[in-house]
């Protein structure tokens, strides 16, 4: 079984903050924090330097390498920093085949 999990702390939500399964909206200094395994990426936030961690509406995705899930957490990291009730961002979807 393979598996990664990638965090970044410091994250300064945007306007409008993000939103979690758990308890609505968040706001400010967050921490996130995206875990792949088995081809899924999970995602959870927390406020930097709590011990409580919330799942980001939308969390878990498709993810289909550990690699493409370090790209995913990016893309996390970047709409938690835009705010306006950010949620998870779509995983990258696989290429198509060639005709």
């Amino acid at each position: 079984m393979s598996w990664a999990s990638w965090t970044t702390s410091g994250v300064f939500a945007g306007t409008g903050g993000v939103r979690t399964v758990e308890a609505g909206i968040l706001t400010g200094d967050l921490t996130v924090h995206t875990t792949w395994s088995e081809g899924q990426a999970a995602v959870a936030v927390q406020y930097s330097g709590s011990s409580d961690w919330f799942t980001l509406t939308g969390s878990p995705v498709p993810c289909p390498s550990e690699e493409e899930s370090r790209t995913f957490h990016q893309s996390v990291v970047e709409a938690v920093r835009t705010g306006a009730g950010a949620t998870v961002p779509p995983a990258t979807a696989p290429p198509s085949p060639a005709p």
